[in-house]
């Protein structure tokens, strides 16, 4: 049975996943909202709750491998792996380029499916399947959790994509952040190395 909506704003909420404040997200734009995927990941149970319903909406798909880029995807990769019963790998970034490294390998055989916990514009994902499509492997589709562009990522129809939940929080750039003129504290969440966004 299908997780609502309401379902996974629970979830999320229970977890302290969706949080208030002023953050400085990766692409370097301001938010007074952040979606803390690990919050969530951290409890195995949930994990398996919420990454089961990703796993479901590609099983038609027949996925032979089950790939996200590190951090954010490794744990979703591993559980959506783990219902599907396939192999589950992670890319890691290596001059801003995504890379297959650890022994990790994929066939032209192979049927791909890419997954993250959250995307904001999609590049990491994207970087992701042309990397298996350049080594030769289907791409059969990107999964996600949370997309928090509002819904405006696209990717090309070739790849079936799928979104959990999709957020619409406001973004400024620093200069007009209206949180940065009321003095509220920044912080920097994430894993990845923040961009200048003037």
């Amino acid at each position: 049975m299908a997780l609502t909506r309401d379902q996974l704003l629970a979830i999320f909420r229970k977890a302290n996943a969706l949080q208030r404040g002023h953050f400085e997200l990766a692409s370097g734009l301001h938010s007074g909202h952040y979606f803390q995927c690990a919050q969530f990941l951290q409890h195995p149970r949930l994990a398996a709750i919420v990454c089961r319903e990703l796993a479901r909406r590609f099983a038609s798909k027949k996925p032979t491998i089950i790939i996200g880029p590190a951090i954010g995807g490794i744990l979703v990769s591993y559980e959506v792996a783990r219902v599907l019963g396939t192999r589950a790998l992670y890319t890691e970034r290596v001059d801003a380029e995504m890379q297959l490294r650890r022994g990790f390998t994929v066939t032209k055989k192979d049927r791909i499916l890419v997954v993250e916990d959250v995307i904001t514009t999609g590049e990491s994902a994207r970087k992701v399947a042309d990397l298996m499509e350049a080594l030769g492997a289907k791409v059969v589709g990107i999964g996600v959790i949370v997309d928090r562009s509002g819904g405006s990522v696209k990717f090309p129809k070739r790849w079936k994509y799928e979104r959990l939940l999709i957020l619409d929080f406001e973004h400024f750039n620093r200069h007009d952040c209206p949180l940065c003129k009321e003095d509220v504290p920044l912080t920097h969440p994430g894993s990845r190395p923040r961009r200048s966004v003037l």
